[in-house]
């Protein structure tokens, strides 16, 4: 019990924040910015970085507009898969741990939008990258971090 309790704590303060971060950032962008217009925080960074009000009924980075129904429903089941797996991850796997963290607040604050809005708010654009949110970002370095943990693991092994 006080194990659960204790991977619950780390599993909630950094999904948690996450997802109070994406709602927030989500918010000034809605109430600052119409759809579709661009704001420039830093002039000569305008070939690589905008904010700019964008509306995504698909997957992250714009990936299956219209399908927000299906996002939506997956979205649930990921929630759903993370919260009853993560007190079975080993201590030890911080790595996985965090991993699973940051994908469960951007699921959720991807979730959060599609749900009252029934689209996703994204505002980062880079480049010519497809625009994407803090949820996004964090889903992909979530990827990221996992990967990492892999890497680390694998190479432990070998050392061995």
């Amino acid at each position: 019990m006080k194990k659960n309790l204790q991977a619950y704590l780390f599993l909630g303060s950094i999904s948690g924040f996450i997802v109070a971060l994406d709602q927030w950032t989500k918010t000034v962008v809605e109430s600052n910015l119409v759809f579709n217009e661009t704001w420039m925080p830093v002039e000569w960074l305008r070939p690589f970085l905008r904010i700019v009000h964008w509306k995504n009924t698909g997957a992250a980075f714009g990936i299956g507009q219209g399908l927000n129904y299906f996002f939506l429903i997956l979205s649930i089941i990921v929630v759903l898969v993370i919260v009853y797996y993560f007190p079975l991850i080993p201590d030890s796997d911080r790595f996985f741990q965090t991993a699973l963290s940051m994908q469960l607040g951007g699921a959720v604050g991807n979730l959060i939008d599609r749900i009252s809005h029934g689209y996703v708010t994204d505002f980062i654009s880079v480049g010519r990258f497809p625009v994407f949110n803090v949820a996004d970002a964090s889903i992909t370095l979530g990827v990221g971090v996992l990967l990492l943990g892999i890497w680390f693991e694998e190479r432990e092994r070998r050392d061995e």
